[in-house]
């Protein structure tokens, strides 16, 4: 079937490619919820978290907790979970509150988790979820944080019985070097977003995954079933390309041959700080960035070096002054190098020429 909507009807695809995610989630995440993008598998996450409690004695339970410089996508729901205001600030009116420790530059990771997990204690009973971005934030300027501070806050939110929420639709599927950043942590989420590599990018697809609580949880009439569901959640053609990306990774053992590319993208990264005017180079998987003037969306020295390094061959997207590095997980090695030297010379020509 071309198509075919999971409203009392299902499919090969689908449930052959739940089955397979299960296979594969951190363990004891069962259960698959399909939706068609990033931004709605956060919001499918958020309603699951909020629903829950509201039909399972606990309807106290309705704020959320984020961390700041957090980035979740652009629906309503995602967008309230976000705090980059460069996306989002024009639709305040329209969003819900989330608590978060406060935006402070240059203070250490340690500190805003200890502030985090304060608000996880003194609230416990009014929290509903604890979402992040594991690892890396990706929109923030692709800040990364220690692994320690993951697994730290995963016994906050045990110990308050609360959920967490794993946004892994940009660093799921291999981006900082395990198939998800929670594995790199040894932790289990309550509920997982993917999207993005889920199908190679080759459709709109996403799926959000949940433990089997959470789903025992809207078990009954149909007062108590998930409110959501879109006419292509889930769709055969989606979910067949799904599974075709975890067969590569499989067959092609993708996460095994991008450990030599990560490390030379690490090795590469560390040395522009060879470069006057870099900072803060740092790597992650095959995720990379350096610094090249003050921090934020509206630095252009990180566009002058992409328009630069366009007209040398290679298609840079900058974060204002964040120059940054996603490359595919099986690029060529020689592709690799080559990116990598585009990326040197377009930053040496740029900042040579600023002093």
């Amino acid at each position: 079937m071309m198509h075919c909507t999971l409203a009392a009807a299902t499919h090969e695809p689908a449930a052959l490619l739940a089955a397979e995610l299960a296979e594969i989630a951190p363990d004891g995440l069962e259960r698959v919820f399909y939706s068609d993008n990033g931004s709605t598998s956060v919001e499918v996450a958020l309603k699951m978290a909020f629903q829950y409690w509201q039909q399972n004695g606990r309807p106290a339970r309705t704020r959320f907790l984020a961390l700041p410089g957090a980035y979740h996508g652009d629906t309503l729901g995602a967008m309230s979970a976000g705090a980059v205001d460069a996306f989002s600030s024009v639709f305040r009116p329209l969003m819900f509150e989330v608590h978060r420790p406060p935006e402070v530059p240059e203070r250490s990771w340690g500190a805003i988790f200890e502030e985090l997990f304060a608000l996880v204690r003194r609230d416990s009973d009014q929290i509903a979820a604890v979402i992040v971005e594991p690892l890396v934030q990706g929109a923030a300027g692709m800040r990364m944080y220690p692994t320690e501070l993951l697994a730290a806050l995963r016994e906050e939110t045990e110990r308050a019985g609360t959920f967490l929420i794993a946004d892994e639709v940009f660093t799921g599927f291999g981006r900082t070097g395990s198939f998800w950043a929670c594995d790199q942590a040894g932790v289990t989420p309550d509920l997982l977003c993917t999207a993005k590599g889920l199908s190679g990018g080759m459709l709109p697809f996403a799926a959000t995954l949940a433990t089997e609580r959470i789903y025992d949880g809207f078990r009954g009439d149909k007062r108590r079933a998930l409110m959501h569901g879109h006419t292509f959640c889930g769709n055969p053609l989606g979910a067949a390309v799904a599974r075709e990306v975890l067969a590569i990774y499989r067959d092609e053992q993708v996460l095994e041959t991008a450990k030599s590319k990560a490390a030379l993208l690490a090795r590469r990264i560390e040395n522009m700080r060879e470069i006057a005017g870099v900072s803060a180079p740092r790597a992650l998987g095959m995720c990379a960035a350096f610094e090249v003037g003050a921090r934020g969306y509206m630095g252009t020295i990180g566009w002058e070096i992409a328009e630069t390094a366009l007209e040398l061959g290679a298609h840079l997207r900058p974060l204002g002054n964040t120059v940054y590095l996603v490359p595919p997980l099986n690029i060529e090695d020689a592709d690799l190098e080559r990116l990598l030297d585009i990326v040197r010379e377009s930053t040496e020509r740029v900042l040579r020429s600023a002093q």
